[in-house]
């Protein structure tokens, strides 16, 4: 058994799509346009899987955009996403000042939580050992739920 893709569904996908992509830095590897199911799925890759992505369409995060408006109940009760980067306080950093919040930030220097446009959970955890304890994220406190 190997993993695939985690799929979650997204009410406005020009947003999802810039949080993914232009904010996190996500790669989309393909789309499907369905007319008659009146759907669209966008599967999206991290870069250093992007290689692996594009052969096996493995491990993949697919954002479901159903055409017809729906209510959807998610977020916290989904759980989370989670991606390892090269040093989380450079992507939390670079992160905020693209106007997204960091939930909770990376205090011990490995682990920092945000969200998504549509309220899921995305874990951001530390290449390797965790960076040593630093300002401004030492002393920077939660910023609601995650």
């Amino acid at each position: 058994m190997r993993y695939l893709h985690t799929m979650i569904r997204v009410t406005d996908l020009d947003s999802s799509l810039d949080f993914f992509t232009s904010k996190l830095g996500l790669v989309e590897t393909r789309r499907v346009n369905n007319d008659k199911g009146r759907y669209t799925l966008v599967f999206l890759a991290a870069p250093k899987d992007l290689e692996m992505a594009k052969k096996s369409q493995a491990p993949l995060v697919e954002l479901t955009y159903n055409w017809d408006p729906e209510v959807y109940t998610g977020g916290r009760n989904f759980g989370h996403l989670a991606y390892r980067c090269e040093n989380i306080y450079e992507l939390c950093d670079k992160l905020m000042k693209a106007g997204i919040t960091i939930n909770r930030p990376p205090r011990d220097g490995n682990m920092a939580f945000i969200r998504t446009p549509d309220n899921i959970s995305i874990e951001l955890l530390q290449e390797g050992d965790p960076l040593p304890p630093q300002e401004p994220w030492k002393s920077m406190p939660n910023t609601g739920v995650w």
